[in-house]
C-alpha cells in the first residue's frame, strides 16, 4: 500500500460528507503529523472531522506520527501553517508516495519537493470513476454546501468534464 500523509483540510472536509471512509478503502492507512492531529481532533472538538478522524485512529488506519526532520519544519513554518508544513516534511522525510492537501499555497511547496499530491476533489473524481460515488457533481455540492468548501466553477467544470458528467446538469 501506498504511503499517504495527510493535512487537515481533506480530513475535515470529507468528514462532513461522511466521506472520510473513502481514504480508508483507498489507502488502507493514512499518517497525519501532530499538528494535524490537535487541529482536526482536540482543537475541531463538536466539529466536522473530529470524531471521526478519533475513531479512525482507534480503529488503527490514521496513524500519528511525529517529524524527525525539525529543521526543514522550521523552515516551512515561514510559508505555511503548522499542518501544511509538518505535512510536507514528514512526506520527504518518509519518501512518501502521495501528499492530501487542498491549499493551493501549499501545493505549490509540495511540487517543489517534488511531491505527488491531492486533495478532496481529486479523492471524490477517484471515487466516481471506481463506482463508490453515483454522482461526483452531488458530492461537489455536498462539499460547498455541508462543509463550506469554497471550488471555482472552472475547476468544478474540469472535474466534472473529467468523469463525464454534464456540467449544468450536475
Amino acid at each position: 500500500m501506498p504511503l499517504v500523509i495527510s493535512d487537515a483540510s481533506t480530513l475535515i472536509h470529507l468528514a462532513a460528507i461522511a466521506r472520510l471512509g473513502l481514504l480508508k478503502e483507498f489507502y488502507d492507512k493514512v499518517i497525519v503529523p501532530p499538528s494535524v492531529w490537535r487541529e482536526v481532533v482536540e482543537e475541531g472538538k463538536g466539529r466536522a472531522g473530529g470524531v471521526e478522524v478519533e475513531r479512525a485512529r482507534r480503529e488503527g488506519w490514521i496513524v500519528v506520527e511525529v517529524i524527525a526532520n525539525t529543521p526543514l519544519v522550521q523552515l516551512l513554518y515561514r510559508d505555511l501553517d503548522a499542518g501544511e508544513a509538518e505535512v510536507i516534511a514528514l512526506a520527504v522525510d518518509r519518501r512518501a508516495d502521495l501528499v492530501l492537501m487542498d491549499e493551493s499555497e501549499a501545493r505549490q511547496v509540495a511540487a517543489r519537493f517534488e511531491l505527488k499530491k491531492t486533495g478532496v476533489i481529486g479523492i471524490l473524481i477517484r471515487a466516481k470513476r471506481e463506482g463508490k460515488i453515483q454522482s461526483l457533481g452531488a458530492e461537489l455540492d455536498r462539499l460547498r454546501l455541508q462543509a463550506g468548501f469554497w471550488l471555482d466553477e472552472g475547476l468544478r467544470g474540469q472535474a466534472l468534464g473529467a468523469v463525464g458528467e454534464n456540467i449544468q446538469g450536475a
